[in-house]
Formats: C-alpha cells, structure tokens, sequence
C-alpha cells in the first residue's frame, strides 16, 4: 500500500459510522504500524523502574569520604553508589549531552550467578533470562544515549552469552548506521591440552551519538619497530624508512605527468617501472620539481643493485615529505591481543592495590587507558555505569599523570556486599593517595584528583507545595555536579549566607546562587546590582511555574543567568523516567497541592528572617 492508498484509508476510517472510539483508535493503530527488522522480546518489569513512577531521585553527598587535592585546579571526580537506573536518570539533569566516553562492563548474563534481576540470581533455566537481560539493559542504554555529546562514543564489554542481542539493541537505540565496530580481545591466554575449542576472546562494541561527529585518535608509532635507518639529518628528522618512488597504476588513476625520466648518478635516464624507456601504467609518485627538491634536500635516494637503478624516497619519523615538523600516528586496530590486557593482569592489578583478592573479573587497567587513548581528549569526561572494582577511573588519573590531561570520571555502582565502599572507593583512594603493594614497594599517589562519594536518594513525584521545595533543597549537590562547582563561600556581598534560604558557590572562575526562599530574592537582587561580574552569575531559583522570577531581576538581567527549580528537574525526568501509575506525569499546567501554611509562605506572609531554622 503506497502512502496514498493509506491516506485515503485513514479518511474512511474516520468517517465510517457505528465505530466506538477505542475501535477507530485500534484500527488506525495497526493501520500505522510499520514492520521492520530487528530485536524483540517481552519487556519484563524491573523493580527500580516500578519505585521512580512513584519517586524522584536525587543525589547527595557523603562528604567525610570527599579526597580534596591540594592542587586547586585538580579534576573532579564523581562516584556514586546506588542503582544505576536511578544514577543514570539524576545524570541526565547534570549531564545531558556532555559526556564524552562511556565504558561499561554490564553483567554478561552467562548463567552462573553473575546477573540479578529484582534481587534474584537468574539462571540458565530462566526462560526470560534474555528478556530480562535485554529490559534491564535497554532502559538504561536509552538514558546512556541523551548523556553522550554529539562526538561522543560508547563500548560495552559483552561476551558469546548477549553478544548477537546486544549488537541488535544497539543498532535500535543508537541506529545501525552509527556503529563502528567490534573489538575482539583476547582475554585469556591460549591452551595447547584438550579437545574443546577453547574460547579465549571476548568483544567490546562501539558505537557513536553522531558518527560524522566523532574524533577517533591515531596512536604514535614506534620507531624502535620501524624507523630503523639514520643519516646525517638524523638530529632533527629523526630516523626513516625507505619507499620505492614508483608504482603501477591501473584506469583514471594513471598520469602521464608522472610518467617521465630522472636521471641517474651515472648520466642514464630512468622511467617508472625501472625502465629506460617509458612503460604504460606506471607513475612515479611525484612530480618533476618535487623530485629535485627532494633531491637537494636529501630525500631522495638513489640505489644501484646488479647494474639496476632503483629510486627511493625517505620517510622520517618527525618530519613529512615537505620537511614540515609531523607526529606520525598510526590507526588503532580492532584486535586487542596485548598480554598486558588479559583478565588475568586485572585481577593481579586489584591484588597489588589490597594485597588480597578483593574482586572477580575486574578488567585489565591497559584496557580501558586504551579505550581512552584511543577516544578521548585531555578535557574529556568519561562515564562507567557498572563500575565495579573503579578500573575506569584508575585508567582515567593514569592517563592524566602521563600527558597532563584534566580528564573527568563519573562512575556508577550499587552497594552490593559493601563493594562501592570497600573496593571502587577504597581502590581509588588508595591510587590518590599512594599504597603498599604485594610486593612491599610504595607505590606514590596520583594526588592531583578530587573524588566526591555520593548516594541516591528519592523524593515524591507528587507536587505538592511541600514536596517541591523538597526537591529543591535536596537538588544542592546536583546543581553542584551539574556546574562543576563546589567552593561554597559564608558571604554573598555583605550578607551571611543561610541554608534553607540561599546558598553561594564561586571558585574565583564560576559563581552561583541558589534561592530557595523566593521572599529573598529582592535583597539578593539588590547585592548583585552593586556587584561586579566578569560573567553571569548562574542563579537556581525555587518558583512554581517555569518563570524564574524574571521580572524580579529586570534590573541586573546582564549580570545573571537564571533558572527556574524544581520545573528545570521536572523537565529532565518527564522525558526518561516511566509514567507516574494512574496519572499524566507531571503536565506542564499541574495544579499545585499546598496547605495553608504553605500558601502564606509562597505569598511572602512569612518575615525573611536570617537564622539557621529559616
């Protein structure tokens, strides 16, 4: 049926009479549905899932486990414990769009105990298992997606087990089109005993937001490898390595320009192809007056063998073919097969930070610095939503003590048998801050990182007067994570800063204000209006609708840059978390629930008065 035929359709079915409405809905419903290709199966429901249609989450900060460096400039980093479903959907508030890398090791679903749905172990017997697997990994992978910027990319280690749906439920979420590839890693060693085939690899898929928007790194080569051969430009070309200055070529490839005779050391006159005479299909690789500069310049080397002359160009490491100063790289591969990445390296990595074993399968430390070698910049953030023994963010500090980077690491795990605390945290901890290895030898930290310890936390969707100022209160850390700014100072101008009322943050670079009394504004407005500001100040203000009180701030409208809370929040969570039960979540005309009381505060009846119970 052409979409005509289909247009036309819809009109009858409209206008047929005797029809109820439901069935009119349900008969242009499969009129609509189109067929395609790709995964499905029975979306089984998930506990977590089935709290937040109920309950917000927010974050908040454990902050006796803060590791502040002293190095003002020192990168922050953010672990979170608590369910990643809830982690993810408060990371869409302060995240959205500006993750760089992501990296995750999700459970592989092999059916040995390694993957819980709703505090149940599930089995090989489980006729679900990969219902359940692929339902728990698709809710998350879809807020994954609105996390990443456009020149983002994400690999997700996996195994035979979810290899093929995993594949599938990418190319759905991300688009087939936005896939680039494979790695194959040899994660264990090979066995010469046995009549099984032994599988010693294991796969990390990678795919992209925008795949016309990625930067993918080269790395540098090797000149202990390659580049073996010196001459007396050494010092400041480096050494080389020879390539023929011929080559055949076939079709519209082929230049006669470049079909012409260069004379020998001896007097005698060489075309391409060796010859002394001119052969079809054969260029030399460049043209006339290159090849005199080259040879005035020392790149050019003629080579007689058997009474044949044999015309060869050099290619330096440090410099191109112009002379020009050049950091020659060379594409990344798909096969990972570096014995310094197996599994076993990893666990051996988490024993020499404990001293005992603390972990099962933590993935090798090279394996994710090459993951981030090979995507990130030196400003990159980088996500690991199953983050498990904390190698991610080991790989991250490693990477930014060898090239001064100032990459950012968020990672995510639950609190399962204390391993958030007792392994990612104390792990990381102890790379910040230096340890004793296995063998007796101090190990120095990596102390130019911040870490800051969060937990999820929840608070009610309904919207009530009271419930609204709640989320605003507890949302602090995430205005905090969201700016990148944690420096809280005691004064705003002249004024003493009051919890409950309004907060100030500014690091010297970066200011902001959250009000979470509207009846301060006024004074607040008044303090700003005398302030000088380099740039604006961001101001998170408590309203009940989505206007910031703009007109409150008329007067120094240049000096701020406003926005409106909890409706900011609510925005975010109405486009990721599931429908409230029963109800419309969260319309933008939602009428405000309040009680007396709260309605006298909102109208201003209350004093703005500065003490610690305000």
């Amino acid at each position: 049926m052409n979409s005509k035929d289909r247009a036309n359709l819809i009109k009858r079915i409209n206008t047929i009479e005797g029809l109820t409405d439901n069935e009119r809905s349900a008969l242009l419903g499969l009129l609509r549905e189109n067929k395609s290709y790709g995964l499905v199966w029975e979306d089984k429901p998930e506990d977590i899932e089935e709290r937040l249609r109920d309950e917000l989450p927010i974050l908040t900060e454990v902050r006796e486990r803060a590791i502040i460096s002293e190095d003002k400039d020192a990168p922050n980093h953010i672990l979170i414990e608590g369910d990643n479903l809830e982690a993810l959907a408060t990371l869409a508030y302060t995240h959205e769009g500006k993750i760089d890398v992501i990296y995750i090791d999700p459970p592989y679903n092999t059916g040995n105990k390694d993957f819980i749905y709703n505090d149940s172990y599930v089995d090989k017997e489980d006729s679900y298992r990969h219902s359940k697997w692929l339902s728990f990994m698709s809710r998350r992978l879809k807020i994954a997606k609105k996390l990443l910027s456009d020149c983002g990319v994400i690999f997700i280690s996996i195994d035979d087990n979810e290899l093929a749906q995993l594949k599938l439920l990418c190319d759905d979420i991300w688009g087939e089109s936005n896939f680039i590839t494979t790695c194959i890693w040899q994660s264990t060693p090979g066995s010469n005993t046995g009549r099984e085939i032994k599988t010693v690899t294991e796969y990390v898929l990678m795919f992209s937001k925008r795949k016309e928007k990625i930067n993918i790194n080269s790395k540098p080569i090797d000149d202990e490898k390659k580049y073996k051969l010196k001459d007396e430009f050494f010092s400041t070309r480096g050494p080389y390595i020879t390539n023929k200055l011929d080559r055949r070529m076939t079709g519209s490839h082929y230049s006669d320009a470049l079909n012409y005779p260069i004379e020998m050391p001896d007097g005698t006159m060489l075309y391409p192809g060796c010859s002394s005479v001119k052969q079809p299909h054969w260029n030399w690789r460049w043209s006339k007056s290159k090849v005199l500069w080259g040879i005035e310049n020392g790149f050019i080397l003629f080579n007689k063998n058997n009474n044949k002359w044999t015309i060869y160009f050099k290619q330096y490491l440090k410099v191109d073919n112009n002379n020009e100063k050049i950091e020659r790289t060379i594409p990344y591969q798909n096969l990972i097969l570096e014995s310094s990445m197996n599994a076993a390296r990893g666990s051996k990595e988490v024993m020499d930070v404990f001293n005992e074993k603390k972990f099962d399968y933590p993935k090798p430390l090279a394996l994710c610095t090459f993951i981030q070698r090979m995507t990130t910049q030196n400003d990159s953030i980088i996500l690991d939503f199953f983050a498990g023994s904390g190698t991610t963010l080991h790989a991250t500090m490693q990477l930014n003590s060898e090239d001064g980077g100032h990459r950012k690491c968020i990672l995510v795990t639950n609190n399962e048998n204390n391993i958030c605390e007792e392994v990612t945290y104390e792990r990381n901890r102890r790379v910040i801050q230096g340890y004793t290895n296995a063998k007796g030898e101090e190990v120095p930290g990596l102390a130019n990182n911040n870490l800051r310890y969060y937990r999820t936390g929840f608070v009610s969707r309904s919207r009530s007067m009271q419930n609204m100022r709640k989320l605003v209160n507890l949302a602090t850390d995430m205005l905090c994570i969201k700016e990148d700014l944690y420096t809280e100072q005691t004064t705003f101008g002249e004024q003493k800063t009051h919890k409950g009322i309004f907060r100030y943050f500014d690091d010297g670079n970066k200011k902001m204000l959250i009000i979470y009394r509207e009846e301060a504004i006024d004074e607040l407005v008044d303090i700003i209006y005398d302030m000088d500001v380099a740039q604006p100040i961001k101001v998170y203000v408590f309203s009940p609708s989505e206007d910031p009180w703009e007109g409150s701030f008329e007067d120094v409208s240049d000096k701020v840059e406003l926005c409106a809370l909890p409706q900011a929040i609510y925005n975010t969570y109405r486009r990721i978390l599931p429908k409230k039960k029963d109800a419309v979540i969260m319309p933008e005309d939602d009428v405000l629930v309040t009680t007396e009381k709260e309605e006298e505060q909102f109208n201003g009846m209350l004093n703005f008065e500065y003490d610690e119970e305000a």
